[in-house]
């Protein structure tokens, strides 16, 4: 074993199991200037004036990421004052997605998680081999990023602090993170913090970031004010970045929770209609969407990509006929959800449905029929 060089800091064999030396080091030389940081913010980061200038400009930015196509289809949601409210919601809707719905996990929020972290601490303390070694951090990063914390639960604008900015560079990121206790962030600092994660880590930790934080701070704003605010609503578009983190770090999961309400189908699957998505990305998820156990998200999710107006391989144009085919023996009401995304299907891909599964559909539309919106599809598949 290499001799320790004279003089160097003990705390130093502590930190050196978290992050590689030269960062470690430039974490706690960040200590001091930290604090001072935390004392000044207040006074910097928030006078009216300046929080416009900032929003103004990070909201001209998003603009450049702005879907041209034709999008068709009537908007999801409406923009009132700093939130987003969805404008499809219906109770005869919400209670046909219920029927779908039975036996769906409750969902867990960002304190669930919060509190797995504790006890998985408390396993490590008590001894447990399995926990892993590079856990334990330096007392002074601990405060540093305790630090850190405060300042983020009342960020509105302006600079990151420096030592938060060094995370995504950090081996250990996601440990590191949980100290700056992202349940209690503002939505503008999560909307910050979505910008240099998703411009600094490779999409699988892209996805991580954004299953773990961001779409469980997104569900919990949602789920409190029964709308989103605008600045994770802007987060959400910057996710968007890394298209390939986005479906598997919250789409996919989202549906797959199979307690995805409508309203947050309708917001989130409004900023998927806005940005311009690749479409080998796109086409993957509408395969795996469609393939997926269903529930009212799935159908706005696939209503939303079809829209786009992609040329679709053969492949995903059979996967999608058969997921509609496959509630021609579902007895259950099925919600307008459902039959607009056969609609848009119709619309867009009826040249390209092979024809058995063509006339597979005449049964399925007289088993779930719809006063406005069935004969639509009749007429977009068999020319009625």
């Amino acid at each position: 074993m290499p001799k320790t060089e004279k003089g160097k800091p003990k705390h130093d064999d502590m930190t050196e199991d978290v992050v590689p030396e030269k960062l470690s080091r430039r974490t706690l030389a960040l200590a001091k200037q930290q604090q001072a940081e935390e004392e000044d913010q207040h006074k910097e980061i928030s006078t009216v004036s300046r929080k416009q200038e900032q929003d103004s400009s990070d909201e001209s930015a998003d603009e450049n990421d702005e879907d041209m196509d034709d999008y068709d289809s009537q908007d999801l949601v409406r923009f009132n004052g700093d939130y987003v409210e969805d404008v499809e919601i219906c109770e005869e809707d919400e209670e046909a997605l219920a029927n779908f719905m039975m036996g769906a996990p409750d969902r867990r929020n960002l304190a669930d998680i919060i509190m797995n972290k504790i006890f998985e601490k408390e396993a490590r303390e008590r001894g447990d081999d399995q926990a892993p070694q590079n856990s334990k951090f330096d007392p002074k990063i601990v405060e540093v990023y305790t630090g850190v914390g405060r300042i983020l639960q009342r960020y509105t604008s302006g600079k990151l602090p420096k030592a938060f900015k060094v995370i995504p560079s950090l081996s250990y990121w996601e440990d590191i993170l949980w100290l700056t206790s992202p349940e209690k962030w503002s939505p503008h600092a999560m909307r910050a913090a979505t910008r240099l994660f998703a411009s600094n880590l490779n999409p699988k930790m892209a996805q991580r970031f954004y299953n773990i934080f961001l779409l469980e701070h997104v569900r919990q704003d949602i789920h409190d004010n029964k709308r989103l605010n605008f600045h994770l609503y802007m987060a959400l578009k910057k996710a968007l970045y890394k298209p390939q983190a986005f479906f598997k770090g919250i789409i996919i999961p989202l549906c797959e929770s199979k307690n995805c309400s409508q309203r947050e189908a309708a917001i989130i699957g409004s900023v998927l209609s806005k940005v311009s998505v690749p479409v080998i990305h796109s086409a993957a998820t509408l395969m795996k969407l469609s393939s997926m156990e269903y529930s009212g998200g799935n159908s706005m999710f696939i209503r939303v990509l079809l829209n786009k107006k992609y040329s679709l391989p053969t492949r995903v144009v059979s996967e999608l006929s058969q997921h509609f085919l496959r509630f021609t023996s579902d007895t259950r009401k099925l919600p307008v959800l459902w039959h607009q995304s056969l609609l848009v299907f119709a619309q867009r891909y009826k040249n390209d449905i092979p024809k058995q599964y063509k006339e597979a559909m005449k049964p399925l539309l007289k088993q779930h029929f719809h006063h406005q919106i069935t004969p639509e599809i009749r007429r977009e598949i068999f020319n009625e």
